[in-house]
C-alpha cells in the first residue's frame, strides 16, 4: 500500500501523434516543481500521471499546492495504490478513505476498468467496494444522483487506485510547448495578469520592465520583481530585463508635444521590447492593455503604438472589463503586491490632456525631433538582467 498523487491531463488528451511531446515537457515542468518536495518518481500513462514519493519525508501538502499551479492539468488527487486484487482494494481503501468521509452522509462509487482482464466489471467494483464502506461507515447512505463525495476506484495496468475528491488543477498547457513571447511589465494590476494567461497557454514567458530613476524607486523596481516571483509560480523561471529609461523620458518631456508624451514613450517601449525578445528568441509581446481603459489604449491608439514593430503583439486582457481582471489578480496573488503605492515610469511625465484620437503621421512628426535610434541602442546596451523564480 502506498499514497501518490494521480494527475489527469487537460487539453493534451486531444493531441495527436505529438502527444508524447507534450507530455514529456509537463513532467519535466511536475520535476522542477515538486524537486522542494522529496525524492519522487513521475511516470506517465493511458493520459495519466502519477507521482510516487521514494521516501517517508515527502511532502505530500506542499506537493499538492505545486502541483495545482502547473499548467496542463485538468485535475488531480491524492489517491492509494493497491494491488489489482478485490480483497486488497477493500482491506486496505476502505480505511484509507476515514478522514475524506468523516463529515459527509452521502456518497457514490464511480469505477473504471481499464484493464479488461480484472475479473470484475465497473458495476461489480462499485457495488463490493460501495457495500464495504457502508458496512464499516454506518453514518453513510448512498445518493447516485447528488451525492456529497464520488469515491472512484480505477483499475490500470500494474495498481488499482483509489481516490476521493479531485482538486482543480490550473489548466491550459504546460510551459514550453508553445514558444517564447516577452512581457512588457510595469507594476500594476493588468500586466501580471496578462503574463499569467499567455503562460497558461503554453508559452514560456521573458519580461522586460522600463525603470526611470530618480522619478521611480528601488521600491519601484523590487515591487516589479515580487510580481513576476508570484507568477513565476505558475510559468516557472523568468528572464527579467531592466531598461535605463530616464533619458528617453527626458528627452520626450524636453522636445515633443505634451499630448503626444504618452504614445511616444510606448513606442519608444515597444521598440525596445522588440530588440530585446529577438536576443531571447521570442516571437511575440505581451502587453496587459484593454480597450478604451485609458487614453493611450483607444483603438487608434494601440494602431500607433503598434506601427513602430513588425512582432505580434498579444493583448490577453484586451476586451476584459476592470474588475475582471482584479478577480483574477486576486485569484493569482498579485493584487496587493500591484498597489502597493510605488510609481513606475509609465506615470510620470503624464500630460494633462493626451491624445486619444492620434494620428499616426502627426506621432511620427512630433517625434521626429528626436534622435531614436540612439536613444533605443543606448537603452538596450544599459539593460541589467536577472532571472526570477
Amino acid at each position: 500500500m502506498k499514497e501518490i498523487l494521480l494527475i489527469k491531463n487537460g487539453e493534451l488528451a486531444l493531441k495527436g501523434l505529438n502527444r508524447s511531446t507534450f507530455e514529456d515537457i509537463l513532467v519535466k515542468n511536475l520535476k522542477y516543481r515538486l524537486k522542494k518536495c522529496g525524492n519522487c518518481e513521475i511516470k506517465k500513462s493511458q493520459s495519466t500521471i502519477t507521482v510516487e514519493p521514494s521516501d517517508e519525508g515527502f511532502d505530500f501538502p506542499s506537493a499538492a499546492k505545486a502541483v495545482s499551479r502547473v499548467f496542463g492539468i485538468a485535475g488531480f488527487s491524492r489517491a492509494l495504490a493497491t494491488e489489482k486484487d478485490m480483497d486488497t482494494i477493500i482491506r486496505e481503501g476502505v480505511p484509507y478513505l476515514e478522514s475524506a468521509l468523516k463529515g459527509v452522509k452521502t456518497f457514490k462509487v464511480e469505477s473504471k476498468r481499464s484493464d479488461k482482464k480484472f475479473p470484475l466489471n465497473s458495476l461489480e467494483i462499485s457495488a463490493q467496494f460501495g457495500g464495504a464502506l457502508l458496512a464499516k461507515y454506518h453514518h453513510l447512505k448512498v445518493d447516485v444522483h447528488n451525492p456529497e463525495a464520488v469515491v472512484l476506484v480505477e483499475i490500470r495496468d500494474k495498481y488499482a487506485f483509489i481516490h476521493c475528491g479531485q482538486i482543480r488543477g490550473a489548466g491550459g498547457m504546460p510551459v514550453g510547448t508553445g514558444g517564447r513571447a516577452e512581457i512588457l511589465i510595469s507594476g500594476g494590476i493588468d500586466s501580471p495578469v496578462a503574463a499569467w494567461m499567455i503562460a497558461k497557454r503554453g508559452i514560456h514567458l521573458s519580461a522586460v520592465h522600463f525603470a526611470s530613476p530618480p522619478y521611480t524607486s528601488q521600491r519601484a523596481e523590487n515591487k516589479v520583481i515580487k510580481l513576476l516571483s508570484q507568477v513565476a509560480k505558475y510559468s516557472g523561471p523568468i528572464a527579467l530585463d531592466i531598461i535605463p529609461f530616464t533619458e528617453i523620458q527626458e528627452e520626450i518631456a524636453d522636445k515633443c508635444k505634451e499630448e503626444y508624451f504618452t504614445l511616444i514613450m510606448r513606442r519608444f517601449m515597444m521598440r525596445i521590447a522588440e530588440r530585446i525578445a529577438e536576443k531571447e528568441h521570442a516571437l511575440a509581446l505581451i502587453t496587459g492593455e484593454s480597450v478604451g481603459q485609458v487614453a493611450s489604449q483607444t483603438l487608434p491608439a494601440l494602431c500607433v503604438t503598434d506601427n513602430v514593430v513588425n512582432m505580434p503583439i498579444l493583448r490577453p486582457l484586451i476586451g476584459m472589463d476592470k474588475d475582471e481582471i482584479i478577480d483574477i489578480s486576486r485569484k493569482i496573488d498579485t493584487f496587493e503586491i500591484s498597489i502597493e503605492p510605488y510609481e513606475d515610469c509609465c506615470t510620470v511625465f503624464t500630460p494633462k490632456h493626451p491624445k486619444t484620437r492620434p494620428e499616426l503621421k502627426k506621432c511620427e512628426e512630433a517625434e521626429s525631433v528626436l534622435d531614436i535610434e540612439g536613444l533605443v541602442e543606448r537603452a538596450v546596451n544599459g539593460r541589467r538582467f536577472m532571472l526570477v523564480e
